[in-house]
């Protein structure tokens, strides 16, 4: 019997154990330190949803910006983790006896750093800054064109697109091509452009330019400013054929459980490339799927790539590979050495498959393609 009563009050001891550790909802706030400075207040705002599952949302009690959704949460016995893959970071931490710190360790990049990330109350909650309300939309009729635009030649000698941005009213482009400016602003990959000149590829620009309508435009409007400025300043003329090419098609039915919600609010998608610890990592924000289909066809891939997945919304996605030599025109980004004992990240049709849970295949089809008949080199400014 005194056998027994131990055992009871073991279990009833390791239950009360779990108990606690399992009480993470609600709202936790710690300052990270990185050793090269710029303190960022964080809070995470933890939640249980109704079939069981975690999530959590992030924010910067020092900066007004939107939140951010963690890719991922998982939870196991009194060890808290999370995953913000859109900015290349991750924390582990053990919550206290008494339910009040998880202390551990926030990883972004190469770097870790100790923090304690204390449960927040009425009384201690920081306060968070309200996002900046997005810019007001361009009109959805308007037909806008460039007021101002220069172009200059990029001297760098880089073989590829090194920025395309808009930010407020100011468009930019760094070491574009004449085929990255078609394949923008006419929505293909450049094995639709046929009959270009030699320097197509070759000669490389910078354009700095800005819309003559007020408001942010959405993508088909940036892309109607590009159109008129290939005509106005390249004297671009083309017509239309269709050509048997190969082709990539993303599928994955009408929702995937791996997109992120995006928090973040306005007309336009953040998109970039950077390196990771085991490969390259393509990141967007307040991105459609089809947005993500016209950044692999754009920069990343050789072929064509058709969105038929029927997914809608807008979701923050990061896909971590390795990059082989057909992708990014030939000229993949050299990302950093690996570690010792550091596996290489997928390629990028395994990585879309895990960590999207889509699927992109090759097939050949009947592609529209844009035949050059005649182009010049830009006018001076």
């Amino acid at each position: 019997m005194k056998k027994l009563m131990l055992c009871m009050v073991a279990l009833a001891a390791t239950c009360g154990t779990t108990a606690k550790a399992q009480d993470f909802a609600g709202a936790w706030q710690g300052t990270i330190k990185p050793s090269g400075g710029g303190d960022l207040r964080l809070v995470v705002k933890v939640s249980k949803g109704d079939k069981g599952g975690w999530s959590a949302k992030l924010y910067n009690a020092g900066r007004a910006m939107p939140p951010m959704n963690a890719s991922s949460v998982t939870v196991e016995g009194s060890t808290f983790k999370f995953a913000a893959e859109l900015i290349g970071a991750s924390f582990e931490g053990k919550l206290s006896a008494d339910g009040a710190t998880i202390v551990g360790s926030w990883t972004m990049g190469d770097a870790k750093t100790p923090v304690t990330l204390a449960r927040a109350t009425p009384e201690t909650a920081w306060d968070i800054p309200e996002p900046p309300a997005p810019e007001k939309p361009m009109a959805a009729d308007a037909n806008p064109s460039f007021d101002v635009a220069t172009i200059k030649p990029n001297p760098s000698g880089a073989a590829s697109l090194q920025q395309l941005t808009i930010n407020g009213r100011n468009f930019t482009i760094r070491n574009g091509s004449l085929g990255d400016l078609i394949a923008f602003a006419y929505n293909v990959q450049m094995k639709q452009i046929v009959d270009g000149p030699s320097w197509m590829d070759t000669d490389r620009y910078d354009i700095a330019a800005v819309p003559d309508v007020e408001g942010e435009p959405n993508v088909e409007q940036l892309r109607t400013m590009m159109r008129k400025l290939l005509t106005d300043r390249f004297q671009l003329k083309f017509h239309h054929d269709k050509r048997e090419l190969g082709a990539f098609v993303l599928s994955g039915g009408k929702s995937s459980e791996k997109l992120v919600p995006s928090e973040a609010k306005g007309l336009l998608p953040n998109i970039g490339v950077g390196s990771a610890t085991n490969g390259m990592k393509l990141t967007l924000q307040n991105a459609t799927v089809t947005d993500f289909t016209g950044f692999l066809q754009f920069l990343v891939l050789d072929r064509p790539v058709v969105d038929q997945t029927g997914i809608a919304g807008r979701y923050d996605m990061t896909v971590t590979f390795t990059p082989d030599d057909s992708q990014f025109n030939g000229h993949p980004p050299k990302g950093p050495a690996l570690a010792d004992g550091t596996e290489p990240a997928p390629d990028l049709y395994s990585a879309i498959q895990l960590q999207l849970g889509m699927k992109l295949s090759a097939e050949k089809t009947q592609v529209d393609v844009l035949v050059i008949d005649h182009v010049e080199k830009p006018s001076a400014n």
